[in-house]
């Protein structure tokens, strides 16, 4: 075992976590409040060719691998989980499924765009009826003629305002069932496609989560994806992949809220001394620290087996699952040690508990991830 970065990802941690101390977290608290997107940092962050870090350079990534994705999205989650989850769509859902099933000729007219930072990465996967059975797709694309006429609504998308284009999926042939779901990648600006921005949520405030409604939206079989009844085995391949984003977006916001608990309870004095002395303020640090490692480890065990080729399925959405639900515990605990304090948007940890919540919810519940490690377990 070897629990070493390389020199490479070394190199790459420094420089993500002074982007992110220096650029995105001296605006988070504003972002949040205003519900800006943080635009001029993605932006930023295209000049460092990190739009396309784990791209093959011939599309104009940086042809790094997952580890390195799971530590710039932890480092931004740490500092502003909108912009991490961002940066962790952009990547997961937006250009992985392009990466992985895409054309020769689909990669050069897309994945370069996203990884040069022309547009943003979505993917549109959900529904008003078909969430955690994503396989109850009710978006249909009906063939007639050289043309596809797609019709349908999906939710909860996350950079849609900022994508030229993403990969959707639509119901093909539907006496097949979930052999019958093919993926398609659809401009944004296409006639009849609308995405709409009006969601009011508890947290992550300056991400982008929208609905899109396609009204009779036209395309070719140039825009299929892969091929035609595969795009539910696609999307689960997919996921497999986002689920090591959130996990270190997790695991980003478990480390900001034990770091700010930590240094809030040397200071904060009550009886006479910090309250760090006292060993009920000790306990829930030590289990915070417990278990922001052992969410670490899953995670970059998860990028690591990924990166070597090896089955991962099982072992993402342990690290999702299991960061997920220690990332609430320790955004709890750390409103808890803040006391009246921990309440308030001046001291962020409340900020980060909402910004948690999320995480058992999207890219799988942790319901449906219990069941996918059932099943991985011969269950």
């Amino acid at each position: 075992m070897n629990f070493d970065f390389t020199q490479e990802q070394q190199m790459l941690h420094k420089m993500i976590r002074e982007f992110a101390d220096e650029v995105v977290a001296p605006g988070a608290d504003e972002r949040d409040k205003n519900k800006r997107f943080p635009v001029e940092i993605m932006q930023q962050m295209a000049a460092l060719n990190l739009l396309g870090l784990p791209f093959p350079e011939e599309y104009g990534g940086a042809g790094a691998d997952t580890v390195s994705f799971a530590i710039v999205v932890e480092e931004l989650s740490r500092a502003c989980a909108s912009t991490g989850i961002t940066y962790s769509a952009h990547i997961s859902l937006g250009g992985a499924p392009i990466h992985l099933f895409g054309s020769e000729a689909q990669k050069q007219q897309y994945l370069t765009r996203l990884c040069t930072g022309e547009s943003l990465g979505a993917f549109g996967l959900t529904e008003p009826n078909a969430g955690s059975d994503a396989g109850g797709t009710r978006t249909t694309a009906v063939q007639e003629g050289e043309t596809w006429v797609l019709n349908g609504a999906k939710c909860f998308i996350t950079n849609a305002s900022y994508a030229k284009f993403l990969a959707l999926t639509a119901v093909t042939d539907k006496e097949k069932g979930t052999h019958g779901i093919t993926a398609f990648i659809v401009p944004t600006d296409a006639p009849g496609f609308t995405v709409i921005d009006n969601y009011e949520k508890l947290g992550l405030h300056s991400s982008n989560t929208t609905e899109l409604v396609l009204d009779q939206v036209r395309v070719t079989d140039e825009h299929i994806l892969g091929k035609r009844g595969e795009g539910f085995k696609q999307f689960l391949i997919t996921l497999d992949g986002g689920r090591i984003g959130i996990g270190a977006m997790a695991v980003g916001i478990a480390q900001a809220a034990y770091d700010k608990a930590l240094k809030y309870a040397r200071q904060r004095t009550a009886f006479g001394q910090a309250i760090s002395k006292f060993q009920a303020i000790q306990f829930k640090l030590a289990d915070m620290a417990m278990q922001i490692e052992l969410a670490r480890n899953m995670v970059y065990k998860a990028a690591w087996l990924k990166d070597n080729g090896r089955p991962f399925t099982k072992e993402a959405a342990m690290a999702k699952l299991y960061a997920s639900e220690i990332a609430m515990a320790a955004t709890h605990q750390a409103i808890q040690i803040h006391g009246g304090y921990g309440y308030m948007r001046e001291y962020q940890v409340e900020r980060l508990f909402r910004d948690a919540r999320l995480l058992e919810i999207g890219e799988g519940t942790s319901e449906i991830l219990r069941m996918v490690i059932a099943r991985q377990i011969g269950c």
